[in-house]
Parts: C-alpha cells; sequence; structure tokens
C-alpha cells in the first residue's frame, strides 16, 4: 500500500499571513463580543493590527530579497565607486597603468658676468701727503763732453775728456768715441773709464762700479796717446753720438 503523501511544507511567509489571519480574526470577535466597549480600545486595536501587517510585510520582503542586506561600501567622497569588471588572466596580459605626472617648470639658468677687476690705485710715495702721487721724473738730458790736451810730450800726450750733464736727472751709462788719424796710434793709461780700440777707433764706456753721470755732475776720463800732439791729435769725438767741443780741426 502506498504511503500518503506528506503534506506540503510551510514556510515562514506562510506561517506569518496565517498569524495574521488568525489574529484578524480575534480581533474582530472581540470587537463584535464587546459591543459596549469604547471606541477608543477599538481604536488601538485596530492601530495594533496595522503594526503587525506592516512587520509581517516587512519580514516577508526581506525573506524573499536577501541580497538588499549586503552592505554597500562608500568611498571617502560620499560616492558609490563604479565596479569594473574583473580582469583575469596573468599579470603580463595587462599593461600597468601610466600615471600622469604634473609638468614641473625649470626655472632658466642665468650666467652671472666675470667681474672686471678694477684698476689698482696709485699708491703715494711715503712721506707724500694723502691724496697726492709721485710726479714721474723728467727724461734724461743729451750729455756733452769737451776734449782738452793736458801734457804734452815729445812722442805722447795726455788728454781728458770731461762729460757734462745739463739735467736733473742722472745718466747712469753713456758711450764716449775718439777717433785718431792713424791706426798705429795707442791709448794708454785712461782713468773713468774702460777702452776698447778697434784700429783709430777708440771706445770709452763708464766702469763697472761708476754710478754714471748725476744730474748737474760731469764725469772726468783722461788717457795717454804714444805719438806727438802736433800729429796725433784726435780727428773725432763724439758722446752718445753728439759731437765733442775742443777737438782741433
Amino acid at each position: 500500500m502506498p504511503a500518503p503523501p506528506s503534506p506540503p511544507r510551510r514556510t515562514l511567509p506562510i506561517i506569518l499571513l496565517d498569524g495574521l489571519v488568525a489574529a484578524a480574526r480575534a480581533v474582530r470577535r472581540a470587537a463584535a463580543g464587546r459591543r459596549d466597549g469604547s471606541r477608543l480600545a477599538y481604536v488601538a486595536i485596530v492601530a495594533a493590527l496595522g503594526v503587525l501587517l506592516a512587520t509581517a510585510y516587512s519580514i516577508v520582503t526581506v525573506l524573499r530579497t536577501p541580497e538588499r542586506l549586503t552592505p554597500v561600501a562608500v568611498g571617502p567622497g560620499g560616492s558609490v565607486p563604479a565596479t569594473g569588471p574583473v580582469a583575469t588572466g596573468t599579470p603580463e596580459d595587462h599593461p600597468a597603468p601610466t600615471v600622469a605626472h604634473p609638468r614641473t617648470s625649470v626655472p632658466p639658468v642665468t650666467t652671472a658676468a666675470p667681474a672686471v677687476p678694477a684698476p689698482p690705485a696709485t699708491r703715494p710715495s711715503a712721506g707724500a701727503p694723502p691724496g697726492t702721487t709721485t710726479p714721474a721724473p723728467p727724461p734724461p738730458v743729451p750729455l756733452g763732453a769737451a776734449f782738452a790736451v793736458e801734457d804734452n810730450a815729445l812722442l805722447s800726450y795726455g788728454a781728458a775728456v770731461t762729460i757734462d750733464n745739463p739735467g736733473t736727472a742722472p745718466a747712469p751709462t753713456w758711450t764716449l768715441v775718439v777717433v785718431l788719424p792713424r791706426d798705429s796710434l795707442r791709448v794708454t793709461s785712461v782713468t773713468g773709464a774702460r777702452a776698447t780700440g778697434d784700429g783709430a777707433t777708440w771706445t770709452f764706456v763708464p766702469e763697472e762700479d761708476a754710478a754714471g753721470v748725476p744730474g748737474h755732475g760731469t764725469v772726468r776720463v783722461t788717457f795717454r796717446v804714444n805719438g806727438a800732439a802736433l800729429s796725433a791729435t784726435p780727428t773725432a769725438c763724439t758722446i752718445d753720438g753728439a759731437a765733442c767741443t775742443g777737438v782741433p780741426g
């Protein structure tokens, strides 16, 4: 003999609806049995019944759509972030997102011009008052020379050349040139200078330890020629290229 079919399973919403219907019937019977009751009690019962119906409806709705209870995360800005499709595969299949960096402006490079050194200031000499400079020394003045025969002998004579500096600045060097009439004549006993001969031309220069010709001063050069004065006197005499005085014509 087949087993009797099992009654259908009652779900929670059906049980709640059955309870609500039974409660409504009980309220109706109570209201019908108490016709003498106050109207205020009746209103309270109806209100309680409405609350019970609303609660039952909410429970039934939640049970039918449980996905509505899933919490939704809200971002800091108050908006729901959009959910895109989930990427599948390996990281190599999806390129990394490109992040745009703000472009920063580079200040122009300025090259400072090199400083031009100031010209050196002229220092005043020691002992000079402040604010004054030492004047430049005057240029040297051309020297002069005078030839004279001082000691005349039978076969030789002595001669002297006086070199004169008419300027105020000293003359540290000079050149005296004496030309004799013959190459065979010799110059000896020189004082006040150094002499070198080249044939008949003899050149005299200051000695190594000589101080030159001072300003407004003189230097005396003496020498002896081995020949008679009548035929052995110089034919030319110059000091720094200028002719000497006192040379016989």
